[in-house]
């Protein structure tokens, strides 16, 4: 198994826009004050767990006021506290992006509460997710683990962060001693049987496999080398626009199905560590192609 990250993964990597040091100062500054605005809504939310109105989405997919509210104090935090910096900034929000593309140019994207049925359960696995992006390029992150108090952060080209301390993937390349995170497939239009196809080859010759239920955090896993490779079939920007820089600037690999390096609109997605990303990309491309040429 190889042990290097992809030269064309590599090369993306270094073309990748940021911002200047003085500009990533402040921004970085405002989107810890952003994350942790959204945390003390949340923290106020978890106190009345029981009055809260559950809303639908879709097919097993919530929100309540908590996440309209941390979505609206994270906003008004950005705005004011990069007036000068970035007037205007877009920021796209989980509970109101319209499905409009990425704009060109600085703007942030947010999951103001990642893992909003485990919240709603009182499960204590979420999270505030803020990506800065230039031209759809990740350049800053921030995953704040509410439940944990853990406050994660990268920019490009200085590395990754958890709590101050620098974090890096981990060392792990047997397969024996590989933990692999995932998310299932849920909802009306589940992948759910080639899901399974790509569980089987995984879960047969590793440690284990976990499903933590925020993909923010799963991201930030890895990056700290709590796991060693994740992957997950259906994902959103706002899960991901922190998470894949975190695992980068600790050294590890995210890509695509296909291997192409990963931006905030690639899924399924694929990262770890470099040697059990690669392991983990060449068996799930080989169910994909036994499962697809079934269909056929």
């Amino acid at each position: 198994m190889s042990s290097a990250i992809p030269e064309s993964v590599a090369n993306a990597r270094a073309a990748a826009p940021r911002f200047d040091d003085d500009t990533i100062d402040e921004i970085g500054a405002a989107m810890i004050a952003a994350a942790r605005a959204g945390e003390s809504v949340i923290r106020r939310g978890a106190e009345r767990l029981g009055s809260l109105v559950w809303e639908s989405k879709g097919a097993a997919d919530f929100l309540s006021e908590v996440d309209r509210d941390s979505e609206h104090a994270i906003r008004e935090t950005l705005e004011r506290r990069l007036r000068d910096v970035l007037p205007g900034v877009p920021v796209l929000g989980e509970e109101t992006w319209t499905g409009d593309a990425i704009p060109r140019g600085a703007c942030f994207v947010v999951d103001p509460l990642d893992g909003t049925t485990n919240f709603l359960h009182g499960v204590p696995v979420y999270a505030v997710s803020i990506g800065a992006l230039i031209d759809g390029e990740i350049a800053a992150g921030v995953v704040l683990d509410v439940a944990m108090n853990q406050l994660f952060a990268a920019a490009r080209g200085r590395g990754a962060t958890r709590d101050g301390t620098p974090i890096h993937v981990s060392t792990v390349t047997a397969l024996d001693r590989a933990l692999i995170a995932t998310g299932f497939p849920f909802g009306e239009d589940a992948q759910i049987a080639r899901f399974a196809r790509q569980f089987q080859p995984v879960a047969a010759v590793t440690a284990g496999i976990r499903r933590a239920g925020a993909a923010a955090l799963d991201l930030a896993g890895v990056a700290c080398g709590r796991y060693d490779a994740y992957w997950e079939l259906d994902l959103a920007p706002w899960d991901i626009s922190a998470g894949i820089l975190l695992v980068e600037e600790a050294g590890g690999v995210v890509t695509g199905i296909d291997g192409t390096r990963a931006t905030v609109e690639t899924w399924p997605l694929v990262a770890g560590n470099p040697t059990m990303h690669a392991w983990l990309l060449a068996t799930l491309q080989r169910a994909d192609a036994e499962f697809f040429g079934e269909k056929r």
